[in-house]
Parts: structure tokens; sequence; C-alpha cells
């Protein structure tokens, strides 16, 4: 569980709760079904056409991503490709294929098999680069429809202060109506808000920082498996793998892996 989007969901929440009933008013005041209606289930359906079906229905489950911290272990990455980086150098590269069944990292398992086949090196680095490209391409089509929710919400928000503008104006004689429609006005403006800038925008951001860690992996196993298939001495290895990782973690890992 990622305590940090909890914390910071809870706490933008929170702080509005907490400037209403300061300010004066009940949290209820600001509850209004039809602008529930207009800024968030408007929005939504806003999605299917910016997007594909899977998209937008799928974008509940990018949402759930946020909540999960992504695990990668760069350290037993880099300590199991230093592993086979020195048996590759002592019994030859083809003493590397019963060591591929035990690996769980299934893009560098592809490009070991593509090691232990003999495929030229340049080869397996437009394969394992294609994979990559095309993996973020998939990452930022769906974030890409967390942004538009956040984009599409005050658009709807603003649509729903005319909707009310023009209720209010056209029963001004009513005054029962004018309080109603001036909550439908102002309301959408504020969902419409707080749907972009406290949940949308940051949890599109965590997920492009989720993808970033992991296309770095990704570009860390590329290097690692063509420095395998170079026969680079594991030391050598292990420092050009250290160099994706930032100062704290690479800290840390190298005097692990590089203890002896």
């Amino acid at each position: 569980m990622d305590i940090s989007t909890i914390i910071g969901l809870t706490g933008c929440f929170g702080m509005v709760a907490l400037g209403i009933i300061t300010g004066g008013s009940g949290l209820l005041t600001f509850v209004d079904i039809p602008s529930v209606f207009i800024v968030v289930l408007g929005s939504y359906f806003g999605l299917f056409t910016f997007s594909s079906v899977s998209n937008a229905v799928g974008v509940f489950g990018l949402i759930k991503l946020c909540f999960k911290i992504p695990h990668f272990d760069e350290k037993s990455l880099i300590t199991k490709m230093m592993a086979m980086s020195e048996k590759a150098r002592r019994e030859g590269l083809l003493a590397l294929e019963e060591e591929l069944e035990d690996l769980d990292e299934e893009f560098m398992k592809k490009g070991m098999r593509l090691v232990v086949d003999g495929t030229d090196a340049e080869i397996i680095r437009t394969l394992m680069e294609t994979e990559l490209n095309q993996m973020q391409e998939r990452h930022a089509s769906k974030i890409a429809v967390i942004n538009m929710w956040g984009t599409l919400a005050p658009g709807l928000g603003m649509l729903g202060t005319v909707i009310g503008l023009i209720g209010m104006l056209k029963n001004l004689e009513d005054k029962s109506a004018l309080g109603p429609n001036m909550a439908v006005a102002l309301i959408t403006t504020l969902y419409g808000s707080i749907m972009a800038n406290l949940m949308m925008i940051p949890l599109a951001g965590k997920l492009k920082s989720a993808d970033a860690r992991e296309s770095r992996v990704m570009e860390m196993e590329i290097e690692g498996v063509l420095s395998i298939q170079a026969g680079d001495n594991p030391r050598i290895l292990a420092s050009k793998l250290l160099t994706y990782l930032n100062p704290i973690d690479r800290k840390s890992v190298e005097a692990e892996v590089l203890k002896d």
C-alpha cells in the first residue's frame, strides 16, 4: 500500500473540509446531486469520446494502481546479472540456459534467451528497446485518459455554472428556485476544481513517475544483458548498472553488491 497517496488525498480533502467548517458552513451545504451528475458523471462519459471503451472503463484500475507501491527490486536484478556474468565468463554463454528458468523478470529473461541463442547484439538491443518503447506508449495512452478526466472536470464545472445561472435568471420571479440554481452554479465549479487539482492531476503524475521508474529498470536490464553478452567483468557490469539508480539507492546497493 502506497501510504503517500493516502496521505495526499486525505490531507487535501481534509484541508478543504476544515476550511469549509472553520468558514462557518456545514459540509452538507456543499453536497449537491445535480452537480455530481454534471461534473463527475458528465466528465467520465467524456472519456468514452476521447478514448476507447476499454481505456475509459479501465481508468478505475489505473487509479487503484496509485495506491500500490511498484516493486522492481533493482538490487536483486543487479545481483542476478552479476552472477550470470561471472558464470558466462567462466563456463560460456550456453551455460546460462539453465539459469533462465529461475528468472522471474520476463523482460530480462527474453533478452538472456536471445543471448544464449547467439543473437547479434544490435538485434538484441533493437528488440528490447522496441518492447520498451511499446510499453511506454501503452502507459502514455492510459495516463492520458486520467489527464483528460482532469481536463474535462473543470470544463463540466463551468458548464454546470452556466446551467445554474440560466435556470436562476429564467426564474427570477420564483424566489424558491434561486437558491438551488445558485448552488448548482457555484458547486459544479467547486467539484470540477476538486476533481482536477486534488485527484486526477496528482494521480496522473504518480503514474508517470512509476512509468519512468519501470522504464529506467528496463533500460538497466538492456544494458546488463548486452554487457553479459560482451563478457564484461561482473564488477564493471555492476558499475554500469548502478548508474541507473538515484544517488541514495546507489550507495546502499553498491555497499551490498560490491562489498567484496
